[in-house]
């Protein structure tokens, strides 16, 4: 006879494996593996507002510090430290941006969740990197949990919500 802790224990596992379970951070994972949409945080919003950081602005990121100008370059899925290339907004260049990588899909997502000003404190913000023509692809060689990409650098945009 099957206990009540052992049915409990299987409901849990089945609730976790159906489709729009989400990641320890609260992200959603689509059938591709990319993330789902997320909103950005209402403190996040405001900082921007008072920032005058306007979705669309944008810059350039070396996607992440270790790697810097090296090519090809390989992300893990998880956290990332990146660093501004050049001035976005108020945020001059070497602002270190904190992250997190997607490797699932077919090309890498990465979304920014906080900025580190060279002489300030973290400020909490959202934003995207990018790069035209589907640059964020992974390369073939690619291994699950992992990306090769064939720059080290991308754009960086601000958003108001990830989608």
């Amino acid at each position: 006879m099957t206990s009540t802790r052992t049915l409990f224990l299987a409901s849990c596992i089945l609730l976790c494996t159906s489709a729009g379970c989400t990641t320890s951070g609260g992200v959603s994972i689509r059938p591709d593996g990319s993330p789902g949409p997320e909103e950005c945080p209402p403190k996040a919003l405001d900082t921007m507002r008072i920032l005058r950081l306007q979705v669309g602005d944008g810059g350039d990121v070396e996607l992440d510090v270790n790697q810097t100008d090296d090519s090809p370059i390989t992300l893990y899925e998880g956290p990332v430290e990146s660093m501004l290339n050049s001035h976005l907004g108020l945020l001059p260049a070497t602002t270190r941006l904190y992250g997190r990588v997607w490797t699932g899909g077919p090309q890498v997502v990465i979304r920014y969740y906080e900025a580190h000003p060279p002489d300030g404190d973290p400020i909490a913000f959202c934003a995207v990197a990018r790069l035209a023509r589907g640059q964020l692809k992974k390369k073939p060689e690619s291994k699950p949990g992992m990306a090769i990409l064939e720059f080290s650098s991308a754009g960086v945009y601000i958003v108001n919500s990830f989608r």
